[in-house]
């Protein structure tokens, strides 16, 4: 009975829930004791986690009510983008008849040809830096958030206020983060950005790094990354991402199985767009463009 409720309540998600959280906790609350070299690599893998249980709370964990779910996963720990608004933009990126299309795709990393034609030659630079695994996780998330403030700011310009809201409670929930973070714990908000946040971020981009390509159909956009248990409880086993779009309801931890048990299907699928690890893709990427940034598609 206890084993069965366990599974039917989403079991495996609230305990990476509490262990994410809790881990959180006694990071911040022994920051002062803690070396930086041991902050910042706990601090981001722990970010990152969060992201990707973020991540799945948008697809799957369904065993608990709506709003449980929601402010298990709400807390800002990353700083960046409210959680509701992440998952509206989320879920567009889902539209898998549209991956990797500029002004359709919320999550590609392609520009539009016409933009790429009017773009200065630093600009092209740096998007074409951010191809890089280097650049991806050093200015990857400066652009990133340039981005969406461009995005957001625009909205407003033309009138739209709708998110507004949203970011207000994200400022007010932050300012709670913070007060935990500097006023209780005595690690200076700065600190926690160098340390923690930006790596976080960071981490979460080496996933998104080689996940998409343009092509022809939409299967062949979707890579697997082969990885180890390090990286791949990370990600939640969403770096074996063809099988993610395939099935993007299937809790994380049910993955791994239905991988190992279609894997032919699934590559021919996806055309054999596959990884060994992260490893692999860092020799062959740290310093080579992984794909151009403008999108072959007019």
């Amino acid at each position: 009975m206890i084993i069965r409720k366990f599974w039917q309540f989403d079991g495996p998600t609230l305990l990476l829930a509490v262990v994410i959280y809790a881990a959180w906790v006694a990071l911040i609350w022994y920051n002062a004791v803690l070396p930086w070299w041991v902050i910042m690599p706990v601090g981001a893998y722990l970010i990152a986690w969060q992201f990707s249980l973020q991540h799945e709370a948008i697809h799957s964990f369904r065993g608990v009510l709506d709003w449980l779910r929601f402010a298990i996963v709400f807390p800002p720990l990353g700083l960046w983008f409210p959680y509701p608004l992440y998952r509206k933009s989320h879920s567009i990126h889902h539209r898998d008849n549209f991956l990797t299309v500029p002004g359709e795709d919320t999550e590609t990393y392609y520009t539009l040809q016409a933009d790429w034609a009017r773009m200065g030659v630093f600009q092209r630079n740096l998007l074409v830096f951010n191809q890089t695994l280097l650049g991806r996780l050093t200015i990857g998330p400066l652009l990133r958030l340039w981005k969406l403030a461009t995005r957001e700011i625009g909205r407003v310009r033309r009138g739209n206020h709708g998110h507004l809201p949203h970011w207000a409670v994200h400022a007010v929930a932050v300012g709670i983060l913070f007060y935990f973070i500097s006023g209780i714990c005595r690690m200076p908000w700065w600190q926690y950005i160098l340390l923690v946040a930006y790596p976080g971020m960071s981490l979460g981009l080496l996933r998104a790094f080689i996940e998409h390509r343009a092509g022809e159909l939409p299967q062949h956009r979707t890579a697997s990354v082969e990885s180890n248990t390090f990286f791949s409880l990370l990600f939640l086993y969403n770096n074996l991402h063809i099988a993610h779009h395939l099935k993007p309801t299937m809790p994380w931890y049910e993955i791994r199985r239905y991988y190992r048990e279609n894997r032919a299907d699934l590559l021919a699928r996806n055309q054999d767009y596959l990884f060994s690890g992260y490893g692999e893709i860092a020799r062959k990427y740290f310093l080579r463009p992984v794909f151009h940034p403008s999108h072959p598609r007019p």
